[in-house]
């Protein structure tokens, strides 16, 4: 969805601010947000935008006064608050070829996705050493906010550095409520997980953490090692998807079924 077609909608253009740039009284935008303004919706002095911290605050501003590389914004009006979501959702993700993985953070973005992390698997195409990794982090960070902007989400999501499985899973807390899409014959159902769940527990998870592997599964011993640790396999049906698909299905399920356990 383009920007025009988001201001046809009867939204303002929005801009990320950093939470410590947001509080000032006269904020402005700089940077990529600076180019974007300027070089690509090219918004004239006047033009009325919406600005957010990625924190949950959003308030709205005027272009005041525009210079070569800056857009200084009038003192921002008509703050708002979007509460944090009351479930945590982690995407764990196998990193997929090509520029997919921009895509699946974009649409992480729009189903809710509190976290995202990548994972170089053993049968990950894409092998990145440290360098590589924090350029693809800042890379999919700006992604991320992008589609904040689109998608009028005011919780940024953190996207972490690529690490391995194993690396990944010894950061897991032990209250986070793990699944894993498998393609296992003993993987039980992702509705049938939640609703055991909510029978044993009498409420719904607080943070839950979804495992995809990259296309072909993780291995039996990627496997082995995530169940391990408390993972629960969880079947995506008698089709087999492909990873970014499985992303998606995973994230609308938990958004829909752990929406209707809060309400």
């Amino acid at each position: 969805m383009s920007d025009t077609h988001v201001q046809c909608k009867s939204l303002m253009y929005r801009f990320f601010l950093p939470p410590e740039i947001f509080q000032h009284s006269s904020p402005s935008l700089t940077g990529v947000e600076a180019h974007r303004c300027l070089n690509v919706l090219r918004l004239p002095v006047g033009e009325h935008v919406t600005v957010f911290d990625g924190h949950g605050s959003e308030a709205k501003a005027t272009i005041a006064y525009i210079k070569k590389d800056e857009v200084l914004l009038s003192s921002p009006t008509h703050h708002s608050f979007t509460p944090r979501p009351l479930v945590w959702i982690t995407l764990a993700q196998a990193i997929p070829k090509a520029k997919n993985m921009g895509r699946l953070i974009q649409k992480a973005v729009e189903l809710g996705a509190a976290c995202i992390a990548p994972l170089i698997s053993e049968r990950t195409v894409v092998q990145i050493d440290s360098r590589e990794g924090r350029r693809k982090q800042s890379r999919w960070e700006r992604i991320a906010i992008g589609a904040c902007e689109q998608c009028g989400q005011n919780w940024l999501p953190r996207v972490l550095r690529p690490s391995s499985l194993k690396e990944f899973l010894q950061s897991v807390g032990t209250n986070d409520f793990l699944l894993i899409a498998s393609l296992q014959p003993k993987a039980f159902r992702l509705k049938d997980v939640l609703a055991n769940y909510l029978q044993e527990h009498g409420k719904a998870p607080m943070h839950v953490m979804i495992f995809v592997g990259p296309e072909g599964d993780f291995t039996p011993g990627e496997m082995a090692l995530a169940e391990g640790k408390g993972c629960r396999p969880v079947t995506l049906g008698p089709i087999v998807l492909r990873t970014e698909t499985a992303a998606v299905y995973c994230l609308s399920v938990l958004s829909y079924e752990l929406d209707l356990y809060l309400t």
